[in-house]
């Protein structure tokens, strides 16, 4: 299990709220920053994260989220060049900062000294953001509306499944390994599946614990 982290979410809309949301329900520490009065005070009821209302693209109001003792920061605005500058002014109060950064098709390559990951809109969900934020074993590729969630997967040391074939281990109804470690080809039964190594997996909602557990231990 991952330990505790601290992130700053910059945008306090219906993506922002939502990953707050998720990340805090995984245990973490959540700041948001939202400049709007009304919304700010509606995540604040939420309590999910402590709220710091203002700009996050003003140096003043960053570093109230201390970025330095952050881990991450998520800017999650509407605006493709507002999440650009939080990202900037972030790294330069702290260099080491993990920086996720919402951006537009056609954009993400003005990103690439800046922020560590970007997501588009149409890829953006609350699972995936708080995936990239919190720097875990699963990656969700499909999840959040999906009865059948899709996974990347690493595989933990010592977990169950390390070191078994397909054909060794019983996964339970409802779940199907989909790649082999390279991601290159279908699994097969005489697919291994490896220590830290990551697979495509097909899990449906009721026993995706279960999953996790045989493959991270």
């Amino acid at each position: 299990m991952s330990h505790t982290k601290r992130i700053i979410v910059a945008g306090g809309g219906r993506v922002g709220l939502r990953t707050a949301r998720e990340l805090a329900d995984r245990g973490h520490e959540i700041v948001l920053i939202e400049k709007e009065s009304a919304q700010s005070d509606r995540v604040a009821d939420e309590r999910v994260a402590m709220v710091i209302e203002g700009d996050a693209t003003s140096p003043a109001i960053l570093e109230q989220a201390d970025p330095e003792r952050a881990d991450a920061i998520a800017a999650l605005t509407d605006e493709a060049g507002t999440n650009l500058a939080i990202c900037l002014a972030a790294r330069q109060v702290a260099p080491n900062i993990r920086t996720l950064a919402r951006t537009d098709a056609g954009t993400e390559d003005a990103y690439d000294e800046i922020a560590d990951a970007t997501i588009l809109p149409q890829e953006l969900s609350a699972a995936t953001a708080a995936d990239i934020l919190s720097g875990e074993e699963v990656r969700t590729i499909i999840g959040d509306h999906h009865d059948l969630e899709i996974l990347e997967i690493e595989v933990g040391e010592g977990a169950p499944v390390a070191g078994h074939t397909l054909d060794e281990i019983s996964l339970p109804s409802g779940s199907l390994v989909i790649s082999d470690r390279d991601r290159t080809r279908i699994a097969r039964a005489d697919t291994e599946l490896q220590a830290g190594e990551r697979y495509i997996v097909g899990v449906e909602s009721g026993v995706v614990e279960e999953v996790l557990s045989l493959f991270r231990g």
